[in-house]
């Protein structure tokens, strides 16, 4: 199979990494000094004190990537998602199967919009960076990829054999969208907060846990009235920010610190929209929004 890894960055640098262990076709799309350190010595995957040194077999970008893909990992940020598809249309078919693996609950959907493929619902858990050129680095022990479609039982049984033989963490789980918008809670609320307080994941829940409590529960009201039922996450989500470590904060809320683009309307601006949708009000989200959109 030819497989293509879009984003080789923390999440696409491990994912790509592994996969480059099974005999498959592993292509990377990256660009820049990072791209071409990859394809001169390779990329270095980093975790837990040790060290994996891998090479695709090629690296290229979007643009110049020639023929057809039977799997894409889109592996890049939310909002890089529509140009990456647009440009990669030459070379999706049909049969492509599609999977991203960017923050969000929605991108299966708006990826259908513009390509006609196989697209699976994806997430992952993993704490992971891009270090410096040709350099990824994971932090701790975490790493779970999800994905799946009732539609596509067969490529999501390809997939998770695929992720079998690259020794990844997986799970195909039958509610996929339950799944999906679990993370999203968590990573919704914190990145709102963090980003709204200037502060670390542990201190909001500290020292804001009103503001969490009720962030918390006005996503999980939007994602009720979708049909999907996730309140019983919110004390769970609360306690795991109890334990993270001190100067644990968002990806969101650092790039907001660099004066880097940031995910604010997938993480916030789209509770605002589907709560407007659905008639339901989310006055804090909306606040949070309003206000760290002034600091785009």
């Amino acid at each position: 199979m030819r497989i293509v890894v879009a984003g080789i960055g923390g999440v696409g640098g491990y994912i790509g990494g592994h996969l480059c262990s099974t005999d498959e076709e592993i292509l990377f799309l990256a660009r820049g000094e990072h791209g071409r350190k990859i394809e001169e010595e390779g990329l270095t995957v980093r975790e837990d004190g040790g060290e994996l040194v891998v090479r695709p077999d090629l690296v290229t970008t979007v643009e110049d990537l020639e023929g057809e893909i039977d799997i894409l990992l889109l592996c890049v940020k939310s909002y890089d998602i529509e140009e990456t598809v647009a440009c990669l249309a030459k070379n999706i078919t049909s049969e492509t199967i599609i999977v991203s693996f960017s923050n969000g609950v929605s991108h299966k959907e708006e990826i259908e919009a513009l390509v006609d493929a196989k697209v699976l619902h994806g997430a992952v858990y993993i704490l992971a960076h891009k270090e410096r050129a040709g350099v990824v680095v994971k932090k701790g022990k975490v790493f779970a990829a999800l994905f799946g479609d009732r539609r596509y039982p067969k490529e999501t049984a390809l997939l998770s054999d695929l992720f079998e033989r690259a020794r990844l963490r997986y799970k195909a789980p039958d509610r996929i969208e339950e799944a999906l918008w679990k993370k999203y809670l968590f990573i919704s609320a914190f990145a709102a907060l963090t980003s709204y307080f200037d502060t670390t994941m542990r201190q909001v829940s500290l020292l804001h846990r009103n503001w969490a409590e009720t962030l918390l529960k006005e996503i999980a009201d939007v994602a009720e009235a979708k049909g999907i039922d996730i309140q019983s996450e919110i004390p769970k989500a609360l306690q795991t920010a109890d334990g993270l470590p001190e100067d644990a904060s968002s990806s969101m809320h650092l790039d907001f610190q660099k004066g880097n683009r940031t995910e604010l309307e997938t993480l916030c601006g789209y509770v605002v929209r589907e709560g407007q949708k659905l008639r339901l009000p989310t006055p804090m989200m909306s606040k949070i929004y309003g206000v760290l959109s002034q600091k785009r």
